[in-house]
């Protein structure tokens, strides 16, 4: 496997990203119709889309816009929310810190939830392979996975109102994210982290504009950080 060129590596990325298209297709469908519904014009959603390219940010806050809030608490919560991309460039830096300036910047754009956990799991599995074949099996997921947002994004945000309300897109938002996170879910830091995350979330869902939510990932990121120093501990005084 070590010896199979880039394009073999390539294209094993762009077939385990298809699957995502199932859930892709219908999440950025909704973001078009929920954009337009909250006031964006096509361009302006079509801009947002492509500059952000970054789903669950870009919910929060055409929600929180539609919701009247003050410009500040959309521009933090976004930021907020893709705070988790931070985390997943720092767990990305070992296996492809090492490629060209150019191919960092494009991994850095197209670096999407589906797209980490894939690749993720692929260095983990294959923790061998060239830097080469990891970027050639990043830029494959990519593919599989990017064109579709920015695609059912515009026909969505184009559609609009001729989508029947029945067709209840929203099932895509909470399926994507649990399909990801629960194979992650591998540590007890992980899952205090998880727990604690949903039941801030749920105590504080009386907040005005979703803001109990960046106490939630405050609250469950101090959870897990302090879960992880226990285990440290008790290993130590074993």
């Amino acid at each position: 496997m070590t010896a199979s060129p880039p394009r073999s590596a390539f294209w094993r990325g762009f077939r385990e990203g298809l699957p995502f298209v199932l859930v892709i297709a219908p999440f950025g469908l909704l973001f078009g119709v929920v954009a337009t519904e909250a006031g964006l014009n096509l361009a302006e959603t079509m801009a947002m889309t492509v500059l952000v390219i970054a789903g669950a940010s870009q919910f929060a806050a055409v929600q929180m816009m539609a919701d009247n809030a003050p410009a500040l608490v959309v521009v933090v919560t976004a930021l907020a929310v893709n705070l988790r991309m931070a985390m997943y460039s720092a767990a990305l830096t070992p296996h492809l810190g090492r490629a060209p300036v150019w191919q960092r910047a494009l991994i850095a754009y197209t670096l999407v939830d589906q797209c980490y956990a894939l690749a993720a799991q692929e260095y983990e599995l294959r923790p061998q392979q060239s830097t080469a074949q990891k970027v050639a099996y990043f830029f494959g997921a990519s593919l599989a996975v990017c064109p579709w947002w920015y695609g059912m994004t515009l026909i969505g945000a184009t559609l609009g109102e001729a989508i029947p309300p029945s067709f209840a897109l929203d099932f895509a938002v909470p399926i994507t994210f649990l399909a990801m996170i629960a194979p992650m879910l591998r540590t007890l830091a992980h899952l205090a982290a998880a727990l604690v995350s949903v039941s801030v979330a749920l105590m504080l869902a009386w907040m005005p504009h979703n803001t109990g939510l960046l106490v939630a990932g405050l609250v469950a990121m101090a959870a897990g950080a302090q879960t992880e120093l226990w285990q440290a501990r008790r290993r130590a005084t074993q």
